[in-house]
């Protein structure tokens, strides 16, 4: 014992005498090993087992340390981890802007991210893969039984080549005016996608082409192959070949995102730096409404 008696480490640990002898009598009796210390007229002694408890005591007393530093950082969003999954057109602008902010102010955090779409997102939220899920609320997912933090409304636009007879159009189109084109989607269906807006209108979309990906998307539009609805926070992205008309929306919104938790999960300080940045970085979007 470094201060040499009950009463030094008492001082020293801000306890009184008698509750460190306590202390002392449970640790012997719970090792079974005998005395630890030898208790003299002036101060004690480690005895022979408590010399081969020591190194043990400190190794202890080192990982605790380092358990409070952890837990720390933890609770201060400096360390621990952020998983988070987000939908391809969230990849544009949004996740990015609010993935920098949140590094800047939490730059000890270990983050990890995944790309999907809203049903698998919320899949992996509530098996506990994810900490945060931005989703959206096109693809009919049940978003009931998650927590969900509302980040914006987005618009939508058209997107023609700029051969199109209304690439020059001023102002809004309603989507009824391209009820006998061709389009360009992601899928064979309208149903729980973007297009669940031409629904919306009274037609049905003839999808002309199944394209899942962006930027292949446009490709096929700048061609003249057909038009392809287009979320606001994918325009910035958009070829100069490329013209985006918007359009005139009757009712709500076309598409709400949200950052989506897990209900009854805690949510460590990260998650809510997270939150926070993606909040922060909705208000820059343009065409939404945070």
């Amino acid at each position: 014992m470094p201060h040499g008696s009950f009463t030094g480490a008492a001082r020293s640990l801000g306890w009184t005498q008698s509750a460190v002898s306590r202390q002392v009598s449970s640790l012997e009796g719970a090792l079974g090993g005998g005395p630890l210390f030898d208790r003299l007229p002036r101060g004690v002694r480690p005895t022979e087992a408590g010399r081969v408890l020591a190194p043990y005591a400190e190794s202890v007393v080192e990982a605790l340390g380092g358990a409070r530093r952890e837990l720390a950082a933890l609770r201060e969003g400096l360390g621990g981890r952020l998983r988070f999954g987000a939908f391809p057109t969230a990849d544009a602008a949004l996740v990015p802007r609010a993935l920098a902010g949140f590094r800047d102010r939490h730059p000890g955090v270990r983050v990890t991210w995944e790309q999907g779409l809203t049903p698998g997102l919320l899949d992996r939220l509530a098996d506990g893969h994810l900490d945060v899920a931005v989703v959206s609320t096109t693809s009919r997912a049940p978003l009931e039984p998650y927590a969900l933090h509302h980040l914006l409304d987005e618009s939508l636009y058209v997107a023609v080549p700029a051969a199109h007879p209304l690439a020059g159009h001023a102002g809004p189109v309603r989507l009824g005016r391209f009820a006998d084109a061709d389009w360009i989607s992601g899928g064979p269906h309208p149903e729980g996608t973007l297009l669940d807006a031409a629904l919306r209108e009274g037609f049905r979309p003839r999808v002309a082409h199944v394209v899942a990906e962006w930027t292949a998307k446009q490709g096929y539009v700048a061609a003249g192959l057909g038009v392809a609805l287009v979320p606001a926070l994918a325009a910035a992205c958009v070829r100069q070949d490329v013209v985006l008309l918007p359009v005139r929306e009757a009712g709500a919104a076309a598409r709400a995102v949200y950052a989506a938790t897990a209900r009854g999960r805690s949510r460590t300080a990260a998650v809510e730096g997270f939150v926070a940045a993606l909040r922060e970085a909705a208000a820059d979007v343009p065409g939404t409404v945070a």
